[in-house]
């Protein structure tokens, strides 16, 4: 990365951890964010909601410290989804929440809030549109059409970044039906640079962006570059009554585990109800989140890539631990144990020398152990986990490198990996 862009990427390579907010007229219906396409409501009909649209729960500075008690370090809220309502002032339509009986500002209340806790903030924007530009299927077909809603598009995006002048970030959504090419991504992004050159934004208008955004699963794009993966915390982005499918607390931090050993950032929604409260599960659960985050902290953020070193080999491999997982940062190794074995904890495969091993939490524990060349043998543990997923940190003489294979052990000639669903396989 050069320097520039080093410099402007800092803060979300170390981030680790944000909140994605989904609310707007969606929210009203309960039935998910979708759900004007899915069940083809009218442009009108969708129209005449806004009417019902008061927002007399939603609570900017309720939402941002929820984000900084969870552990987070960054918001982004949806200014517009692909329905069109815009949840803040604009000249350019009157279909947005000021012209609502909300008469709010939710995107300007939000980055206010924001502000305050020292959160970064970003904006998330549709560059389609069901409502404003009922043409924009045409515009695959129709020249004119074409040029109208490409207008429409860039102007929306330029009021926006121009209104809410500085943010940290521009998150593109809504891509189809066009490449970078039918959406002009590349003026798009030199306009959007032009106003805000300190802004990073993602690359959903077909351009490559300054991060990858993989969405609903986790996991490092090779070869590396920054990412951040954006999941919910049940199965629906907007709120829908019916869906009661949380995630547990201990799923939330294992996806933070994968997050921080792929030094990438987890984007956890939450998806306010029509009236703009947050649902009790989702503060539950995040509430729990937070506060493990208080005390093992430091096997999640400020962490480095963490390969087990079977890069060296050409290999990639996830996660095939069975009594923990891991994430390492200079010469320390953290095993995330969510399966407790009991008394003792072995781990094996590790790759040089273990000095000392600590039990992170209210009381850095150090732990008696032994070394037996590859294995590591932990002992005097209590013989049930005492805590929602215990963290145990392994110092090491040099950087953390681990390795196993299915058999007993490494073979001293490398074949190439068998590959059942490569093409010359022969059935």
């Amino acid at each position: 990365m050069n320097s520039e862009y080093s410099k402007k990427m800092k803060w979300f390579i170390n981030a680790r951890f944000g909140m994605f907010v989904h609310y707007g007229l969606y929210s009203l219906i309960e039935r998910g964010e979708w759900v004007m396409n899915r069940e083809r409501i009218p442009v009108a009909e969708e129209k005449k909601l806004a009417d019902s649209f008061t927002a007399e729960k939603f609570d900017a500075d309720e939402i941002c410290d929820l984000a900084v008690k969870s552990g987070m370090k960054y918001i982004n809220f949806t200014t517009m989804h692909h329905d069109g309502f815009r949840l803040y002032d604009t000249a350019l339509s009157d279909f947005n929440s000021m012209k609502s009986p909300a008469k709010r500002d939710l995107v300007a209340e939000i980055v206010a809030a924001a502000r305050k806790r020292g959160l970064k903030i970003s904006l998330y924007h549709s560059l389609n549109n069901w409502t404003d530009n009922p043409d924009g299927v045409d515009a695959l077909e129709d020249p004119d059409s074409y040029e109208k809603f490409i207008k429409n598009t860039h102007e929306r995006i330029k009021e926006l970044v121009t209104r809410f002048n500085p943010i940290d970030m521009l998150w593109y959504d809504g891509w189809w039906p066009f490449h970078a090419d039918g959406w002009k991504a590349q003026a798009m992004n030199d306009m959007v640079s032009s106003v805000q050159p300190h802004m990073i934004f993602n690359g959903r208008n077909g351009l490559p962006g300054d991060f990858s955004t993989p969405e609903g699963h986790m996991g490092a794009p090779l070869p590396w570059r920054p990412w951040e993966a954006c999941m919910t915390l049940n199965n629906h982005w907007g709120y829908h009554r019916g869906d009661n499918e949380w995630k547990t607390p201990s799923q939330v931090i294992d996806l933070l585990r994968i997050a921080a050993q792929g030094q990438g950032n987890l984007l956890l929604n939450v998806g306010p109800k029509g009236d703009g409260s947050i649902p009790k599960e989702t503060l539950d659960i995040l509430s729990k989140v937070g506060e493990w985050l208080k005390k093992h902290g430091e096997a999640i953020f400020d962490t480095d890539v963490f390969t087990w070193g079977l890069e060296k080999r050409g290999e990639h491999r996830s996660d095939w631990s069975h009594n923990g997982s891991f994430t390492a940062k200079g010469n320390f190794l953290y095993q995330l144990v969510r399966y407790w074995p009991g008394s003792e904890l072995t781990v094996a495969g590790m790759q040089g020398k273990v000095k000392k091993v600590v039990w992170i939490g209210e009381k850095n524990t150090a732990l008696d152990f032994k070394q037996q060349g590859e294995r590591v043998i932990v002992k005097g543990l209590p013989e049930k986990s005492p805590e929602l997923i215990p963290v145990i940190r392994f110092e090491c003489e040099t950087k953390p490198m681990m390795y196993l294979t299915g058999g007993m052990r490494v073979p001293k000639v490398s074949h190439p990996p068998y590959d059942p669903c490569a093409s010359d396989i022969k059935e």
